[in-house]
């Protein structure tokens, strides 16, 4: 068995999967784990849906690929990417990405392919399951504590599927169209859509799920003081 330093150092996410369905009990032991994230004040503030129902998640893409070829570049509840990119973190975003498109054979000027990819993400790259991650939109009116509390928790649901041999993908692009995948999962109006994660068996022989991107020196990111 994986220890956790072993699993956050080879996890990477997987953009294919089989079409094996996580057992219902299995999940139910990621999110109750996941569910023991601390946050601040012990708020708790993540909304979880856990969907596994096939038209379900094919009508919440096919809502969002829609607004995409419809030309709408967004209709998100909170801005996910920066509004002005400056390195070193527009450097590593255009590696990260030209270096899946090289992975994949596919030219940069190839704007038609590059597309398909990324609606790939609303097709959950076949996986079954995805799990939508929502908070109260009280908790991000004028604070961003619940953001942060959110993301340790999609964290521990990728770190806890591992232990299941589950692969997982987390997906900014859904924090895009989240007033979209609100609206097409008909969740209450005080939601906002944060995040969402995929789930599932990864198909081993995919090509695209050897890329790993390269992650930085510990010097670069992290200054001891001792």
């Amino acid at each position: 068995m994986p220890t956790v330093l072993e699993v956050l150092k080879n996890r990477s996410s997987k953009r294919a999967y089989n079409d094996k369905k996580i057992p219902q009990e299995t999940l139910e032991e990621i999110l109750t784990a996941a569910g023991m994230t601390p946050s601040g004040a012990n708020m708790q503030p993540w909304v979880t849906y856990a969907v596994s129902n096939a038209e379900t998640l094919k009508r919440v893409g096919d809502a969002v690929i829609t607004k995409m070829d419809e030309g709408i570049t967004n209709d998100q509840f909170i801005q996910y990417y920066p509004v002005k990119w400056t390195n070193p973190y527009k450097k590593r975003r255009i590696v990260t990405g030209s270096g899946l498109y090289k992975l994949m054979e596919v030219d940069r000027k190839d704007n038609d392919t590059r597309i398909e990819m990324w609606k790939d993400n609303f097709r959950w790259f076949g996986a079954q399951t995805v799990i939508f991650v929502f908070t109260n939109k009280a908790n991000i009116d004028g604070s961003q504590g619940a953001l942060i509390d959110c993301g340790a928790y999609m964290q521990s649901i990728m770190l806890a599927a591992q232990e299941f041999g589950i692969d997982s993908c987390p997906q900014g692009s859904t924090t895009e169209f989240g007033r979209v995948v609100a609206a097409a999962l008909e969740v209450p109006d005080n939601l906002a859509l944060l995040y969402s994660v995929v789930l599932g068996y990864s198909d081993k022989d995919a090509k695209i799920n050897s890329y790993q991107p390269k992650r930085v020196e510990l010097n670069e990111s992290v200054t001891f003081i001792d």
